[in-house]
């Protein structure tokens, strides 16, 4: 499947986020691939394509930042599979 995933920071967290995003570079776990990320560029948040077959590993990688980020996880599908849908 694959996900939008969009990030926002905490209040009061901006630095603390942008330090461990920097040491780090928040890699998706095994069984995640991120395709792309996009950072807004006030900084305060972005979002992210990722896909996986393993809920468990996008809540593993979420946990791993949410005492600084917030996240909204959504379900996407690709224009060539919506056409499908839409076609029947």
């Amino acid at each position: 499947m694959e996900f939008i995933v969009h990030y926002k920071v905490h209040a009061g967290q901006r630095e603390t986020a942008q330090a461990r995003f920097s040491s780090t570079g928040a890699p998706p776990p095994a069984g995640v691939t991120m395709t792309n990320r996009w950072h807004c560029v006030h900084g305060g948040e972005g979002y992210l394509h990722c896909q996986s077959d393993d809920a468990a590993a996008i809540a593993t990688w979420i946990q791993q930042w949410s005492d600084v980020l917030d996240f909204q996880v959504t379900p996407v599908v690709g224009d060539e599979t919506m056409a499908g849908i839409i076609a029947g």
